[in-house]
């Protein structure tokens, strides 16, 4: 079965915070605030087992950073109040919580956060 699955992270898509972001993450890697950047990309760019991870899903991946899914779903889900980086799954009745947090921030690589999603998605 096909599931559509959003991956929210804790940082924001204009140009300066993104700039900023790749900063922090070299310069102090243990202070920064979104754990599921770090566990799916490096200093530049996607880790390589991350990306053939996504190619092989038969899920749909859909990546917004934090301002692009409160812009897109913040009025519709205004009684919730997600912490991100979060892992939801759209269902036709609003979003279930895959992974929360908390849940990412216990990760420690890819490879744990790839075996984390097998388990909740099949």
């Amino acid at each position: 079965m096909n599931r559509r699955i959003l991956f929210v992270y804790n940082a924001k898509s204009d140009f300066l915070n993104k700039y900023l972001d790749v900063a922090h993450k070299i310069i102090s890697p243990s202070t920064y605030s979104c754990d599921l950047c770090s566990l799916t990309h490096g200093n530049f760019s996607e880790k390589k087992i991350w990306k053939d991870f996504k190619e092989k899903t038969n899920h749909e991946f859909i990546f917004q950073y934090k301002n692009e899914f409160l812009q897109q779903y913040g009025k519709k889900n205004n009684e919730k109040k997600f912490k991100f980086p979060i892992i939801l799954e759209q269902r036709k009745n609003g979003f279930n919580v895959l992974m929360s947090e908390e849940e990412l921030g216990l990760l420690t690589s890819a490879e744990n956060l790839i075996e984390r999603l097998e388990k909740k998605l099949n």
